[in-house]
């Protein structure tokens, strides 16, 4: 800061405080309480929901706030910090994946010679609690766990040596296609997820799960597994991404280190478009799952939520809401971007800077995510280890675990009720505060000067405080049992 002179110190200084006091004050604006919501499973909250809803925004807002004051050179030290720990080979991939694999083939013949029931059949068990819901939470944890754990590699690495195919695969990509088949896929998969009228028959999963493995198995011998990996295989893109919040890290020389929450996002290069429309599909599609369930959603439509019909009555309401739900948070984000730029009068494109914020998403739908399945994971979990120790229904008790007793009571009860939804605002609001760190080290990235760093974020901190509120009044809000 040598050469500035006293006066430009002053005015930057009065510029700050101008800013923290408009954030303050927005902060402070107290959305419109409800004292009485009842939760899906018909519980009172013991605390007013309109201090929730405060409380969040304030959280991030002052969070926002903190670091417009802080120095960039500091911020960046504290993304920095590694504690190194030991190196980790790669040498039980293959096999780690063969068995994973080999439990993947047993759950699909599970699909169609197991039980019809959806909580005593392993199949839907595995795949929409252990996998979608558990995996990706350990993934946000621990890393990138799924390059080891996914069905393909072992089989494909196997048939590439067979065959005496390149890992590269026989056919390119062209680079303008992006992670296009990712988004496609993904989109089809969040839809067979929310929108279908039986994503949880064992028969019918069993399909699409079986010609998803097949179809993206020919592809990576097609394209090879590094490539189709990153632009069509849509579990390890989204895997991926969500890894890069970890705690874990494994540098090129194999060593394993313990960084900051997020910190490797900020490593991150720039995303095209189809990265972007990917990370923000991401996070719609979860929003509007636990969207469609409430009151309000199906009110808007003439349905009585108290008599509800059943997927199928609400098949084209669903697609269209699951399309506008990621259409407006596309089109908010990048106006929240496009604002940002423009009050730091910045001439970047637009791409290039949605391209670095939009990883600031990241911790927002691993929020989302974690407080969306928290209760299902709590019971669905138990029923998963139950059925996997007798996934044909014939009687077995593999794992000693078929007889156990199903817990369901951990999520009922006022009690229950209480510290459930506290540890769900608490992940959502810290999700949002550690999106607004992520943001403002990129900010940083983009606009070097404090003011600029600090203008080009509001408009995103204001969407964030906006998003934080509609989080909570997800968890709080009546909805659809």
């Amino acid at each position: 800061m040598s050469g500035r002179t006293e006066g430009g110190a002053v005015k930057r200084l009065s510029s700050r405080t101008a800013l923290a006091c408009l954030i303050a004050q927005l902060a402070l604006l107290p959305p419109t309480p409800a004292f009485a919501h009842a939760s899906d499973r018909g519980h009172v909250l013991l605390l007013p929901t309109g201090y929730y809803l405060a409380g969040g925004a304030f959280a991030v807002a002052v969070s926002f706030l903190v670091l417009a004051l802080l120095p960039g050179d500091w911020l960046d030290r504290f993304w920095r910090r590694r504690l190194q720990l030991f190196a980790f080979g790669d040498s039980a991939r293959t096999a780690l994946s063969l068995v994973s694999f080999a439990g993947f083939a047993i759950l699909f013949a599970a699909g169609f010679f197991g039980s019809r029931d959806p909580l005593s059949n392993p199949l839907p068990l595995v795949i929409w609690t252990l996998l979608w819901a558990g995996v990706t939470l350990l993934q946000g944890v621990f890393g990138d766990l799924w390059s080891w754990l996914n069905p393909w590699y072992g089989p494909w690495r196997l048939a590439s040596r067979l065959f005496g195919a390149s890992d590269e695969g026989g056919w390119r990509l062209p680079r303008w296609l992006g992670c296009w088949p990712a988004v496609l896929l993904f989109f089809a998969f969040a839809w067979f997820e929310l929108i279908d009228p039986s994503p949880d028959d064992p028969a019918r999963l069993a399909y699409a799960a079986g010609l998803y493995w097949l179809l993206t198995f020919l592809a990576m011998l097609a394209f090879g597994y590094r490539n189709w990996s990153r632009s069509g295989e849509f579990l390890s893109v989204f895997l991926s991404m969500v890894a890069r919040f970890a705690v874990v890290e494994r540098n090129e020389t194999g060593r394993l280190g313990l960084c900051w929450p997020g910190a490797k996002l900020l490593a991150a290069e720039q995303l095209p478009a189809s990265g972007i429309a990917f990370l923000l599909l991401a996070l719609s599609s979860v929003s509007f799952d636990g969207l469609s369930k409430t009151f309000f959603w199906l009110g808007l439509f003439g349905i009585n939520p108290l008599e509800f019909p059943g997927r199928t009555a609400v098949l084209g309401i669903g697609s269209l809401g699951l399309v506008l739900t990621f259409l407006l948070l596309a089109g908010v984000f990048m106006l929240a971007v496009w604002l940002g730029q423009h009050l730091a009068g910045s001439d970047r494109p637009i791409g290039h800077a949605a391209g670095l914020l939009v990883w600031s998403i990241v911790p927002i739908a691993l929020a989302y995510h974690a407080a969306h399945y928290l209760t299902s994971l709590l019971v669905d979990g138990q029923y998963a280890l139950a059925a996997l120790s007798d996934p044909f229904a014939l009687g077995w008790n593999l794992f000693g675990t078929a007889d156990m007793p199903i817990e369901a009571g951990i999520v009922a009860g006022a009690d229950s009720a209480w510290w459930l939804w506290n540890v769900q605002a608490g992940v959502l609001i810290s999700g949002h505060v550690l999106a607004v760190l992520v943001a403002h080290g990129f900010a940083w990235r983009l606009h070097p000067q404090p003011s600029r760093a600090a203008l080009s974020q509001f408009p995103l901190t204001v969407l964030m405080i906006a998003y934080t509120v509609f989080g909570l009044w997800l968890l709080a809000t009546p909805t659809v049992g």
